[in-house]
């Protein structure tokens, strides 16, 4: 059974769900059976390539929020991160346009190493405060994790998987997915938010057994 993943790497939420959905599939008996493809979305995509903005400042530009208001979120983010097993190191944290990581989260599904990369690009970003927007840094990050650095780079120069990126905003817009992280199960049953894990375990149980439902002869 396939499942779909929309999700931004800047996403706070976006992280906090995988683990909980990594929790669920680990107790799901048929796990073996999954394939799961993250998808392309973008919290900010009218930000230009290349600039980043300080993640408290976009909180209060986005959300009207004061100063005391952004720091509190902030805070509350970090302490549900940590519940799930996260470090998350938002204060001075920065956000920006996150295609190009996108596109490198492209290349390396074709590599086989897709999941590897996107925990990566989200450790580096919450955890360490390392650039995901800087072609530089990210051609590193994809090293880290055993992709070819001067292929990463060289993709970033040009415009490989831009069109796949697009394709994955497109196809979000008609499954009417305005928000991230959201989970498609089978192409046909949306989860939207990061559910708990006992409720994303539910999810796995009900589209296995309408996939697998043998519909009656006619």
């Amino acid at each position: 059974m396939r499942i779909d993943i929309w999700s931004d790497i800047v996403c706070p939420w976006c992280y906090i769900g995988k683990r909980r959905f990594e929790r669920a599939v680990a107790g799901f008996e048929h796990r073996d059976a999954l394939e799961i493809v993250h998808r392309s979305f973008q919290l900010d995509p009218a930000s230009p390539r290349g600039e980043v903005h300080n993640h408290r400042d976009r909180l209060m530009f986005k959300y009207g929020m004061s100063r005391s208001q952004a720091d509190a979120t902030q805070i509350r983010m970090e302490q549900t991160a940590a519940v799930e097993g996260l470090e998350f190191h938002l204060v001075g944290g920065t956000t920006g346009n996150t295609v190009d990581a996108h596109r490198l989260l492209h290349l390396a599904r074709e590599r086989g190493m897709q999941e590897i990369l996107l925990e990566r690009l989200y450790r580096a970003h919450f955890t360490e405060q390392r650039s995901v927007f800087d072609p530089e840094s990210l051609a590193a990050l994809a090293a880290e994790v055993g992709l070819d650095a001067d292929e990463a780079a060289g993709m970033m120069r040009g415009d490989m998987y831009a069109d796949a990126v697009s394709a994955d905003l497109r196809e979000a817009r008609g499954h009417a997915i305005g928000g991230v992280p959201h989970y498609l199960f089978d192409g046909r049953h949306g989860v939207s938010g990061a559910q708990a894990t006992e409720s994303f375990g539910q999810v796995l149980t009900r589209a296995w057994a309408d996939a697998h439902t043998v519909p009656p002869a006619s």
